[in-house]
């Protein structure tokens, strides 16, 4: 009886051993065959992802600094400035990791805070060419200097991510990959990206030449 209880005890972890080693036999073949392609091209994704929302959220640090800023000297421009205010506050609301990037609605409700944002943030440095005094202001000039490299860095994130994005969904629609996402990774589903005008998304005109 014990012989027998040893022979069936025995027989599962064979079994697993066995699969292993053939799992491990054909890993290079997998992987050569494009197996790693899909997971390898959305973590690629979701990490340039993580860099737009980085440099998104370094803008929206330097907001307050800048109202406040503004407000020395202009202190009347009350709308202009509650606009900035606002769409910051809008624009912090609505936040997207990189695990929720496939709902649509959401993403749109981003872009949509974002591109309000650079829109008031764009019609406070209109604002700002009428006072002389704080464009020659250090603190302002630092806090400009910030701001438009901020812009730079928001598009070159943007940018990388568009082609992550346009590599994994086109992963998930061409041969081999397509295979592997009917096969395997089925849950996988296309990625979104930017899709808004891009007008609306244009860095704010900080250069005061």
């Amino acid at each position: 009886m014990t012989g027998q209880t040893s022979v069936v005890t025995t027989f599962p972890l064979k079994l697993r051993s066995l699969l292993t080693l053939v799992v491990l036999m054909f890993m290079p073949l997998l992987a050569a065959c494009g197996f790693n392609t899909i997971p390898t091209n959305e973590e690629k994704a979701k990490a340039a992802w993580s860099e737009v929302l980085n440099q998104y959220q370094r803008r929206t640090d330097l907001i307050p600094n800048l109202v406040e800023t503004v407000k020395g000297y202009a202190a009347h421009e009350q709308e202009t400035l509650t606009a900035v205010i606002e769409a910051r506050s809008k624009a912090t609301q609505t936040q997207i990791s990189p695990e929720m990037l496939n709902n649509p609605e959401l993403f749109k409700q981003f872009q949509d805070n974002q591109a309000n944002l650079s829109s008031a943030l764009s019609r406070l440095m209109v604002v700002v060419e009428k006072y002389p005094d704080l464009k020659a202001n250090q603190n302002f000039l630092a806090l400009q200097s910030q701001l438009e490299g901020t812009e730079n860095r928001i598009a070159v994130a943007r940018r990388d991510y568009i082609e992550a994005v346009r590599v994994y969904n086109t992963g998930l629609k061409t041969m081999p990959t397509m295979l592997w996402k009917t096969l395997w990774f089925w849950n996988n589903e296309p990625m979104p990206t930017f899709t808004i005008d891009p007008a609306s998304q244009a860095a704010p005109k900080v250069q005061f030449n």
